[in-house]
């Protein structure tokens, strides 16, 4: 039995602890994969890294959490890219690729110090960094502008929160990480609002 497997029957053990199978769970079976989500993303191993448990599980799930929503803008921001239309087409088509790169870059960071610090990468939802669907209607350069626009200023600020509840589990790296996430994802938003402040 490898780790993995061994992972999932633990899981599943907790899961029906927690959630009992019931008709209910057997029609909905939705609450089964968050909580899975959940467990895996608090997840943590064994690690010589210099904090304790206590502070390096919510400090997985965070990073989780921003995961899971630089998954979702780096989506959206290419979706921006593809479908782009009008008389300003080649320069957001390669201001939102340009943009798009950069983010894949980040997710990757952030998935490698969830691991780094012991913890499982797992894309998990959050209320805080939360991005609105993306307007399948947007196809001139204005609506993706404003589309995007709207969803680095969220994740900006969700990345600057982040920075102090980094700090506040003693864990300068991580907040380190979220400083440059924020730093950059704001002169992105600079770069999407200056075409809508004209």
């Amino acid at each position: 039995m490898n780790a993995n497997t061994k992972l999932e029957d633990q899981l599943d053990e907790g899961l029906e602890e927690s959630f009992p199978a019931r008709d209910s769970l057997a029609v909905h079976p939705q609450p089964r994969v968050i909580f899975k989500e959940h467990l895996m993303s608090s997840k943590t191993f064994r690690t010589s890294v210099s904090l304790p448990e206590t502070q390096r599980a919510p400090l997985t799930m965070l990073l989780n959490q921003h995961l899971g929503t630089l998954l979702t803008l780096y989506s959206q921001t290419k979706q921006a890219h593809w479908n782009v239309k009008g008389k300003d087409f080649i320069q957001l088509h390669e201001l939102f690729d340009d943009i798009a790169t950069n983010v894949l870059e980040h997710l990757d960071n952030v998935a490698e110090r969830a691991v780094q610090l012991g913890g499982v990468a797992v894309k998990v939802a959050t209320q805080d960094g939360k991005l609105p669907a993306y307007p399948l209607e947007a196809i001139e350069g204005q609506a993706h502008l404003e589309a995007l626009a709207e969803r680095y200023g969220i994740y900006a600020n969700f990345a600057r929160a982040s920075i102090d509840q980094a700090n506040h589990l003693n864990d300068a790296n991580t907040a380190d990480l979220f400083t440059e996430i924020s730093r950059v994802m704001d002169k992105h938003l600079w770069f999407l609002e200056a075409h809508l402040q004209a």
